[in-house]
Formats: structure tokens, C-alpha cells, sequence
């Protein structure tokens, strides 16, 4: 599926003025754009929020140069030096600097590849910035923070019904523009469900108006799909995609996570691996009640019902 397909890529706001954002990140970035000069930044916040959006419609202002690499999928310390190296060892052709966006900067490892960057940091001062986004940024490297400005994508109480109310009125431009039908209520429902992840929203959307018409049905649709979507991570051993699926969905009580792999694992599983599953289940589910990083856990309970487990065809 090309990029120019998704409607998160073909909607992606090009400049600050149009991200929905608060007011006081907007006037941030505003006046870096108004100084002409980005330093190095952390771009911290929760999935979806915007801060590839925002890194990528600055970059775009102000005519540079940028390089985007993702960290979960590209984090290989060989691919991350030769790339960077390539790219920041040349003179822009804008006659400017250039950019590196290193999205989800959190998933390098901190031993190896997170030193190396800030060695690429410095080694590129002269003609190249860095713009590192993340979940969380206590997972970045204290040496990374201190090369870098940081911004919180966080959202004040107060401004959360403003901002909820500026992305519904996006969205149903982009489905009238789409030719899509839909339901307030249930547009207000999905907005409600999943802010102030807009990409996740918008993805939802764009898969469900195959039928024309947004409706409550998605509401119901959405949980049996998103579990489809972790089995089949497992069965494909991808962890890459589980541990994204695994970050996107942590705000999910834990235990409504394990329940639904409880409740769906016959469809996917064969017989001979459900009893260990369970017993997996049952393990990670009393573990979580006692440790500090549920995420963590979660990942670890996939990682082991992806290598123990024999999938149906």
C-alpha cells in the first residue's frame, strides 16, 4: 500500500499552523519557525500524537533537507551509521543544514546503538540536526538529553475538549472529502476511545469506510481486529510489530488484554498449545500486579507464546 494511499499520510498537515496541537507547543514551534534555526530536539508523547507530523511540516518550512528513519524497523546499528553517514556527510542542496528524524528513538538499544548517535551528533554538528521522537523518554540515554532540547507532547486538562473538538472537525472534513458517511456520535465515541492518538483514529476510519458509511458497527469491529492483528504478529514471529501493537495498546487494562487472548486463542492456536498458553496467561497476568513496567511484561508474555506456540494454518 503506497504511502500517497493512507489517509494519514495523504491528510499529514505540512505546516505548524494547521497541526492540532496546544497552544503552548504551537507557539513553540512558531517561533523556532519565526528564528529560522531548529536546534537538536526530543520529541516525547504518546503514539500518534503528532510529533513526526510536526518534526517533518518544520523541516518543510523551512526548506531542509531531511532524512526520516525509524527506529523500531531501521534501529540496526550498521544500517543507522551508514545511512546517517551518507546523508549527513553531504553539502544540502538547499545550501542549508540537514536534518536527521530518528522516529521512535526509544526502541535503539541503549548500550550500543543510542551511544553511537550522540557520537553522530557530535561528529555532524557542523551542517546536520537531529530530531529523535519517542514514547518515552526516560528510555533515551541521559548524554542524548543533554545534546538535545526536549518538548513533552503532553496535553493540559484543560485544553483536552479544545483539542478533541479541533481533530473531530478534521476528521469529518477528510471523510467528506473521502465521500464517506458517518455517525457524530460514533465519530465522538472513537475520538473519545483512542485520544489523543489521531494516526490510530484516522487508520480506523480509512480501513472501516470500505463500506461507505461510518457507523456503530466499528465499535465492534475495532477490538476483534486489533486481536486478529496481535495473533497473526505472533504466529509471523514478528516482534517488531508485536511490541508496537503491545505500546499502542498499554493504556489497555492489561487484564482485558490477556482475557481476549484467553477468549480468541482457539481460533489461531492448535490444540496441543492452548494448555501451555493458558498457563502462560495465568503467569504474566499474576506478574503484572507486582512489577513496575507492565509494558515490559506484556512483551514479554507475547515474546513467549510467539516462540513456544504451534499456529494453525
Amino acid at each position: 500500500m503506497s504511502d500517497d494511499f493512507l489517509w494519514c499520510e495523504k491528510y499529514r498537515p505540512r505546516k505548524i499552523e494547521d497541526c492540532v496541537l496546544p497552544d503552548s507547543l504551537k507557539e513553540t514551534f512558531t517561533q523556532l519557525l519565526s528564528g529560522g534555526e531548529l536546534p537538536n530536539m526530543i520529541f516525547s508523547g504518546g503514539p500518534g500524537i503528532g510529533k513526526t507530523t510536526v518534526a517533518r511540516a518544520l523541516c518543510s518550512e523551512l526548506d531542509l533537507d531531511y532524512l526520516l528513519i525509524n527506529g523500531s524497523e531501521e534501529g540496526n546499528i550498521d544500517t543507522l551509521r551508514g545511512r546517517i553517514k551518507q546523508f549527513a556527510s553531504t553539502v544540502s542542496l538547499q545550501g542549508g543544514y540537514k536534518v536527521v528524524i530518528l522516529d521512535e528513538a526509544d526502541y535503539l538499544n541503549p548500550q550500543s546503538t543510542q551511544p553511537a548517535l550522540r557520537a553522530f551528533i557530535e561528529e555532524f554538528s557542523n551542517n546536520c540536526r537531529f530530531i529523535l521522537t519517542c514514547n518515552f523518554k526516560n528510555r533515551i540515554i541521559e548524554p542524548l538529553h543533554s545534546r538535545c532540547s526536549v518538548y513533552e507532547f503532553a496535553i493540559p486538562n484543560t485544553e483536552k475538549p479544545k483539542i478533541a473538538a479541533g481533530f473531530f472537525k478534521r476528521l469529518t472534513q477528510i471523510l467528506e472529502t473521502e465521500g464517506v458517511e458517518y455517525d457524530q456520535k460514533t465519530l465522538a465515541t472513537l475520538v473519545e476511545k483512542y485520544f489523543p492518538d489521531w494516526r490510530r483514529v484516522l487508520n480506523e476510519c480509512q480501513r472501516y469506510s470500505v463500506s461507505g458509511r461510518i457507523d456503530p458497527g466499528i465499535l465492534v469491529n475495532l477490538a476483534d481486529e486489533n486481536v486478529k492483528n496481535l495473533m497473526t504478529y505472533l504466529k509471523d514471529k514478528d516482534f517488531g510489530k508485536m511490541r508496537r501493537w503491545v505500546a499502542d495498546n498499554i493504556d489497555t487494562e492489561p487484564a482485558a488484554i490477556f482475557r481476549k487472548i484467553y477468549d480468541t486463542m482457539c481460533d489461531y492456536l492448535k490444540p496441543e498449545s492452548v494448555p501451555q498458553v493458558v498457563l502462560i496467561l495465568a503467569q504474566y497476568q499474576y506478574w503484572n500486579a507486582f512489577v513496575s513496567d507492565h509494558e515490559l511484561n506484556i512483551v514479554a508474555c507475547m515474546t513467549e507464546i510467539m516462540v513456544t506456540s504451534e499456529w494453525k494454518a
